[in-house]
C-alpha cells in the first residue's frame, strides 16, 4: 500500500548494511537470536497469502466495528483463500477501534482469529500506519469515491499526531495524549494475544514516513517507531516483531528497522530483476525473510513473475489485495488523483477474486495454488 513507486528501495537496504552495527538501540537485548527467529520460521510452511481487507470494508473501521464486522463474509473469503492454500494473512487494526470499544475490539480480533484458524491460516496484525487519509472517526465510514484507490484508508494515527498534512506536515505541538493512548492500545493487545499460536507475527508500524517529506520523517515518524518497538518488546511476545522497509530515502529508519526486527520484511512492487536484487542484499541479515507487500500488475510486479522466485528464494509471499471490494484496489496509484470513470479497469492493479470468489485470471490462480499447495 505504497503511495509512490519506490522501486529504488534496494539502496536504503544496501545503506542499512553499512549502517546497522552504528544504530542498534536499547531494544536490541531483547531483540530475538537468528537462531531462534530460524527456529521459529523452520516451525511452519512457507508463508503465502494476502493482506487481507473484506470486499464489505473500505477501510480498518469499517472491517472491525461492531455494527459492521461480519464473520460470515470474512468466513467464505478466507474459506476462498484456504482452496488457493494461503496460509497467512496480513490485516490492519486501529487505535480508534480499541479507543471506543476495548473489550468489543478484542472479542472481535479473537473471533478473526477463530475463523482463519479454522481455514489453517495464521494472521500477521497491523498496528501502526502512516498511509493515506489523516482524519477518522467511529461510527458511519464515509463511501468510497468511484474508481479512486483506497480512497478511505485511515492512518494510525493521523492528524492528533501528525498535524493537518495536505501542505507538508504541519506538526501538532502536544502528542503527549494521543502516544499515552498508543502505548496503552499497544500493550493491551499484544499483552492480551501475545501467546496465541493463532498469531503469526507483530507487524508494528505500516510504511514509516508514508505521506511526508521524506527529509523530515525523523521528526514523528521515526520517535514513533521507536517508542512501538519499546512497547511491544516490555510484553515479550511469543511471536516475533517487524517492520518492513519500504522507502530508499529514509536511511537511517529503514537500517533501524533491519536492525531491530526479528524476522526481515519489506515491501516492493518491482519488476523481477529488482525485487531479486532486493531479495539477494537482505539475505546478508541471516534472518527469515517475508515480502508483505507486492504485487501491482500494471507496474511489473506480477505473480507469474515474483511468486515463484520468492518461493525458490524461501522468503515469504504476501501480496496487497485479494476480494475486490470497497477498497478500489483494482485501480491504480494514479487513480488517487485522476479517478478512473469506468467501473473495472482493464488491468487490474491489487486483488485477485471477484465478490463472487471467480478468479479475476485463472491463470494466476491455477499458479497460486500449485506454488502454495506443492510443499516441495
Amino acid at each position: 500500500m505504497i503511495i509512490k513507486r519506490l522501486f529504488a528501495v534496494l539502496f536504503a537496504v544496501l545503506f542499512a548494511v553499512a549502517a546497522v552495527c552504528s544504530c542498534a538501540s536499547s531494544s536490541r537485548n531483547s531483540r530475538w537470536s537468528e537462531e531462534k527467529a530460524w527456529k521459529w520460521y523452520s516451525e511452519r510452511d512457507w508463508p503465502v497469502g494476502c493482506d487481507y481487507i473484506p470486499a464489505y470494508a473500505g477501510n480498518q473501521l469499517e472491517m472491525w466495528q461492531e455494527d459492521t464486522f461480519s464473520p460470515d463474509s470474512i468466513d467464505r473469503e478466507l474459506g476462498w483463500a484456504q482452496e488457493l492454500g494461503f496460509n497467512t494473512l496480513r490485516v490492519f487494526l486501529h487505535h480508534v477501534l480499541w479507543q471506543s470499544d476495548k473489550e468489543g475490539f478484542k472479542s472481535r480480533i479473537s473471533k478473526f482469529l477463530d475463523i482463519a484458524s479454522s481455514h489453517g491460516i495464521s494472521t500477521m496484525f497491523v498496528f501502526l500506519d502512516d498511509c493515506w487519509c489523516e482524519s477518522y472517526a467511529p461510527g458511519t465510514q464515509p463511501e468510497p469515491v468511484l474508481g479512486q484507490h483506497n480512497s478511505v484508508w485511515c492512518k494510525d494515527p493521523g492528524i492528533e499526531y501528525f498535524g493537518p498534512c495536505g501542505s507538508g506536515c504541519l506538526y501538532a505541538q502536544d502528542t503527549t495524549a494521543i502516544v499515552n493512548v498508543l502505548e496503552a492500545y499497544v500493550t493491551d493487545i499484544v499483552s492480551t494475544f501475545k501467546d496465541d499460536s493463532r498469531i503469526f507475527a507483530w507487524d508494528l508500524y505500516n510504511e514509516p514516513g508514508g505521506g511526508q517529506d521524506p527529509d523530515r520523517y525523523w521528526e514523528r515518524s521515526f520517535p514513533l517507531l521507536k517508542d512501538v518497538f519499546s512497547w511491544a518488546r516490555k510484553v515479550n511476545p511469543s511471536q516475533p516483531l517487524t517492520v518492513g522497509v519500504w522507502n530508499s530515502r529514509l536511511h537511517e529508519m529503514n537500517a533501524w528497522q533491519l536492525a531491530n526486527s526479528d524476522i526481515i520484511t519489506y515491501h516492493t512492487y518491482a519488476p523481477l530483476e529488482s525485487h531479486k536484487e532486493m531479495v539477494d542484499t537482505l539475505s546478508r541479515y541471516s534472518r527469515p525473510m517475508v515480502c508483505t507487500e507486492y504485487m501491482a500488475r500494471t507496474e511489473g510486479s506480477t505473480f507469474q513473475t515474483i511468486l515463484p522466485m520468492l518461493k525458490e528464494a524461501g522468503v515469504g509471499a504476501i501480496n496487497w489485495g485479494f476480494v475486490s471490494g470497497k477498497s478500489n484496489t483494482i485501480f491504480s496509484w494514479e487513480t488517487i488523483t485522476h479517478p478512473c470513470e469506468t467501473p473495472e479497469p482493464e488491468l487490474w492493479f491489487h486483488d485477485i477474486l471477484r465478490k463472487d470468489g471467480t478468479p479475476y485470471s485463472s491463470d494466476e490462480t491455477d499458479l497460486i495454488k500449485r506454488l502454495a499447495l506443492s510443499r516441495q
